[in-house]
């Protein structure tokens, strides 16, 4: 059931005419088609979209900070399947400096456990809603550099699902391997994208 199998729905410009390539998750009971709705909020008028699709449109059965086995084999097929989608994009000719990658809650969560187990210079990093993965977090897991990547990464406080506390926790491994981290933490907002991320996503991410 949680075997993913590899389905990508593709926006933007075409792969082979792109010079930059975004990948999105969607977050949980979501699917490809909502993250890559945002494209009309976001600056990507030049750029290839690839979004991976969830089987049964969850990327992992229970909730990012359950200990890691709970979530097998799920998050490693998941993580397997934005392997992929990346490859994909670099045999297209664009390199990992023009990748960005995007994901609200759940997506956010496996994106951002994805780029600080690969760390290394990508064009930038949007986490709506979203922490690294695990019941603590195992830093033998995380390696590479990202050389100053932008990241943006964002909660609400409290969030039913992402807690403050573990947003923090991410940002220190993120800066620990040279990411150029901003934040956003909102009091009182609830589980969504508020036009406020979108604006910061826009002026310092996907300039």
């Amino acid at each position: 059931m949680y075997q993913h199998t590899k389905q990508i729905v593709k926006a933007g410009v075409a792969l082979q005419d792109a010079k930059k390539a975004i990948v999105m998750i969607h977050g949980r009971g979501a699917a490809p088609e909502d993250i890559i709705s945002l494209k009309r909020y976001l600056n990507l008028n030049d750029v290839a979209i690839l979004a991976p699709a969830a089987t049964n449109n969850s990327w992992y059965p229970f909730s990012f900070m359950a200990p890691v086995e709970k979530n097998q084999p799920a998050l490693d097929s998941a993580l397997a399947l934005i392997d992929d989608t990346v490859k994909e994009i670099e045999a297209a000719g664009i390199a990992a400096d023009q990748i960005y990658f995007a994901g609200f809650s759940q997506g956010a969560c496996l994106m951002l456990e994805y780029t600080a187990r690969h760390a290394r210079k990508y064009a930038g990093i949007i986490a709506l809603t979203g922490g690294l993965v695990g019941e603590k977090l195992e830093m033998t897991n995380y390696g590479g550099d990202f050389e100053n990547t932008p990241v943006f990464i964002s909660t609400g406080d409290p969030d039913p699902h992402v807690p403050v506390s573990r947003v923090e926790e991410s940002i220190s491994v993120l800066k620990n391997l040279n990411a150029q981290v901003s934040s956003a933490i909102y009091p009182g907002r609830p589980h969504t994208i508020s036009g406020e991320e979108i604006a910061i996503v826009n002026r310092e991410i996907l300039k």
